[in-house]
């Protein structure tokens, strides 16, 4: 039986070999491999093939730092970078703000480039305590907003909408908790991301360390170029 067995593995192989080969090699002189036989797990329809696109981001109302209303759809036709935090937050917050800036000073002559911080304590970060906030780390970009709102509202906005994590935690220094991640979305409202080394999409970006603030930096002038 074991014989049969590899009879027919043996046949199998035959042939493929005889039907499949030739077509492949044929493809490969031709330069068509890539185009159509490459396995990935894009969906294929990026513009920019370098950057997956994960999907839609959710769509939000929030009051800005001037107590304006902003929605997702003043972001349509611009690339922006969204994160969440607090004003008030003694951890990881100062970092990211820091780094956000310099994302915010590197395209800062980009119209069509934006950021959305959105604090999770809103019941502290009204409008005027954000403006005073943005004006003491040096935001200058018409389109930077520091955004607030209800707490329900924001909370989902972030562990089911975006699926970044945001709680309450009284345990912890500051009284909330939250990723130090950052989304990149594009001018179609699509969240998007580089690959890793084993070509998966990262999903969102470090926003604390300098590799994955420059990897932002690099993404955000591919998409701006779309």
């Amino acid at each position: 039986m074991k014989n049969k067995s590899y009879i027919g593995i043996a046949f199998i192989i035959l042939v493929f070999g005889i039907i499949f080969v030739p077509r492949i090699v044929n493809r490969i002189k031709d330069g068509k491999t890539v185009q159509n036989d490459r396995l990935s797990v894009s969906n294929g329809e990026n513009t920019n093939e370098t950057l997956f696109k994960i999907g839609p981001a959710p769509q939000f109302e929030l009051t800005n730092q001037e107590g304006k209303k902003i929605t997702n759809k003043d972001y349509e036709g611009k690339v922006y970078v969204l994160e969440f935090f607090f004003s008030t937050c003694p951890t990881i917050c100062p970092r990211m703000n820091q780094n956000m800036l310099t994302i915010q000073n590197k395209f800062s002559k980009e119209l069509d480039f934006g950021i959305a911080s959105i604090t999770i304590n809103p019941e502290n970060d009204t409008p005027q305590v954000l403006k005073d906030h943005a004006q003491k780390l040096g935001v200058t970009s018409k389109n930077w907003h520091l955004l607030t709102g209800d707490k329900t509202y924001i909370m989902n906005l972030a562990n089911k909408g975006f699926n970044l994590y945001a709680g309450e935690n009284s345990k912890v220094n500051g009284g909330f908790e939250h990723s130090g991640l950052f989304a990149l979305i594009d001018k179609k409202g699509n969240i998007r991301c580089r690959k890793d080394e084993y070509n998966n999409p990262i999903m969102y970006y470090d926003g604390l360390e300098a590799k994955g603030v420059n990897a932002i930096k690099e993404d955000i002038q591919l998409l701006l170029e779309e």
